[in-house]
This record gives structure tokens, sequence and C-alpha cells, in this order.
């Protein structure tokens, strides 16, 4: 074989291990969708593999293939919701500006992404007791962590004068408690529903966490 037909041999392999990632991983992404929606409809105890399989539209063995077990679904639908907003939420409250600015940007994505989730938030929500003690373990740090920032920001506001003081941590569960239910009425799929809720959630929360005028 030539040198470019070496070249081109490898690059297609390259290519091919590339497709065959990307299907699997749009697989998966179909698996979890299918299973939260019917998670959500009928209740996780009342879903068997087979269902699932017969949602996406694929035999059981390839169900297994990707997922061993139920449990393990249920875990990656809690993942969607809670290393998610973690890791593409989260990076704005590191980004320039005031702790309310900075607060503002986070309650918008929380809801957009809420928005995009919502199906997957009502079953976190309501099944996350299913999950095995070591996932429930790994899900509660996420969103520890979430809460921890949120926490930060809030009390970064409270030093600064721009929020009235209040006890930050009851602040931050009070805030994402108001957010979170978002995903048990939310309908639309369209960024302007989402940004029509964010306006509205923006202006009820920073209105309460500054009081009223000259407080």
């Amino acid at each position: 074989m030539t040198g470019p037909a070496r070249a081109g041999a490898r690059l297609g392999g390259v290519q091919g291990t590339a497709g065959r990632k990307q299907r699997t991983s749009q697989r998966r992404a179909d698996i979890v969708t299918a299973a939260a929606r019917i998670f959500a409809e009928q209740g996780y105890g009342n879903v068997g593999m087979r269902d699932i399989a017969e949602a996406v539209g694929i035999r059981g063995a390839s169900l297994y293939h990707h997922f061993p077990a139920k449990e393990e679904i249920l875990y990656a639908i809690c993942l969607s919701v809670t290393r998610e907003p973690v890791e593409e939420t989260l990076p704005l409250l590191d980004a320039a500006g005031t702790p309310t600015e900075r607060l503002t940007e986070l309650i918008r994505a929380h809801i957009r992404h809420l928005l995009h989730r919502r199906v997957e938030y009502r079953v976190g929500q309501h099944e996350r007791t299913s999950l095995t003690a070591e996932h429930r373990a790994e899900i509660d740090r996420y969103l520890q962590h979430y809460n921890q920032r949120v926490r930060d920001v809030l009390a970064a506001g409270m030093r600064s004068g721009e929020f009235r003081e209040m006890n930050p941590k009851l602040a931050a569960l009070g805030l994402l408690d108001m957010l979170n239910g978002v995903s048990n009425w939310i309908r639309g799929s369209t960024d302007a529903a989402a940004d029509e809720v964010a306006d509205t959630y923006v202006h009820l929360l920073l209105d309460g966490l500054r009081g009223s005028p000259g407080a």
C-alpha cells in the first residue's frame, strides 16, 4: 500500500471510529429521553427494560449493550439535570460582573436548561430515591456544589450591599426550589418561552433579594 493509500486508510479508520462513537452517544441520548418520558408518565417502578426498548424501537439486547440495568438509565437521567448544570451553567458565576449581573445570567441559563430538560427534572425530583446509594451520593454532591455556588454569589451580593441581609443558605435553597419548580408546569419548547419565564423570575427573585427601595 502506498503512502497516500495508508494515510487515507488511517483517516478512514479515525472517521469510522468517530462516527461509531457519535452514533453510540446519540443512541444513549435517545434511550435516556424515551425512558424519562415513560418514567414520568407511568412511574419508575412500573416500567421495565422491555418497555424502554420498545419506546426507543430497539431490541432488548441492544438496550442492555448501552445500559446494563434500568437503574443506570435513571442515573443518566439524574446526571442530565445535575452534572450538566454544574458544567454548563455554573461557569456564568465566574464571569466578570456584579453579583446581581452574574446571578441574573445564572437564572436565565438555569431556566433555559430546565425547559430543555423539563421531563428529566420531574423524574429526577420524584424518582431519585430509587438510585443506588453510590449513585445517589454522587447526584447529591452535584446538587450541593451547585447550591453552594449560588449561596456564595448571594453572600457576595449581601456584602456589597446589592442584596439585603438574610440567611444565604436559606435564600439559595428557596431560590433554587422556586426555579426547579418551573419544571412542573412550564410548557413549550422555544427560547422565547424560556425567556418570558426567565424575565418574570429575574424580577421576582432579584426584587425580593434587594428589598424595598431605601431598605
